[in-house]
């Protein structure tokens, strides 16, 4: 596929840009090296230090350093890379099945991970304010610096060499994506990262009664956190615990501002 050009990379270059750290090893970690180096450097680069660095009434000029339309583009091209990957890996499941995998794939928390296991915190430009609060650890700051870099690769070397930035980075977790695990983890993933933004909490799941004969088992499982407990049934205890992190999204209702959207039906 041909080269995608670079955009007009505005704002400070490496050669001017204090406090930049070395991305070399992280260069090498990719198995990548950037042509344009500037790609690189504003993919790694929070609006937080873009705003301290041009200073007030600066925003336009901001934005041409910082990496939050990166982040806009990365995400895009992780969405057809994981559908793309995802299809040729499992021809034969629904839509549906596709839907809850690459929904996990490209969640927030496995992002986080995967920019973890690469180290993204420790090359990141952040404003004095968020390296106070612990700006590198944080999870949604790590799997947007990963969209953005993934866009960087693919603004800087094309389709081609986007789509083996993702088979590198989450190759593990695209060979053991499948829809039985998918349909397990989508309800609770949606429901701990709605909690954690939310009210800073995780849920645990507690196993409460077990009834019928051996070879047709019923677990019933209950969702707990703050006061709340959400009972959901299965015929497995995974299958009890996604109902009933289903019925606990559908109990807190839909996400602020995004009035009649919630979880479909659980599959049981």
């Amino acid at each position: 596929m041909t080269k995608v050009d670079s955009p007009d990379a505005k704002g400070p270059s490496p050669a001017d840009s204090p406090h930049a750290p070395d991305a070399s090893p992280l260069e090498e970690k990719l198995d990548y090296s950037f042509r344009d180096r500037r790609l690189l450097e504003r993919a790694l680069t929070h609006r937080s230090w873009a705003h301290e660095t041009v200073g007030a009434g600066g925003e336009r000029e901001a934005r041409t350093i910082h990496n939050e339309a990166f982040e806009f583009v990365g995400d895009s091209v992780l969405g057809l890379i994981v559908a793309d990957a995802l299809f040729r890996l499992h021809p034969s499941v629904t839509e549906g099945e596709l839907s809850r995998m690459k929904h996990r794939l490209v969640s927030t928390q496995t992002l986080a991970r995967v920019a973890r296991r690469l180290q993204l915190g420790e090359f990141m430009r952040v404003g004095r304010g968020e390296e106070k609060t612990g700006g590198r650890r944080k999870r949604a700051l790590l799997a947007d610096a990963f969209e953005a870099l993934l866009a960087a690769v693919f603004l800087d070397g094309g389709y081609a060499e986007a789509q083996r930035f993702v088979e590198r980075t989450l190759g593990s977790e695209l060979e053991e994506a499948s829809p039985e695990s998918a349909a397990a983890a989508d309800f609770k993933t949606m429901l701990q990262e709605r909690l954690q933004s939310e009210r800073h909490l995780s849920p645990t799941y507690e196993l409460v009664e077990t009834e019928g004969p051996p070879h047709a088992r019923t677990f019933h499982v209950e969702a707990v956190f703050d006061t709340e407990r959400v009972r959901g049934r299965g015929q497995t205890i995974k299958a009890a615990e996604m109902d009933a992190a289903c019925r606990a999204l559908e109990l807190i209702g839909p996400p602020e501002g995004k009035d009649g959207e919630g979880p479909p039906p659980a599959i049981i």
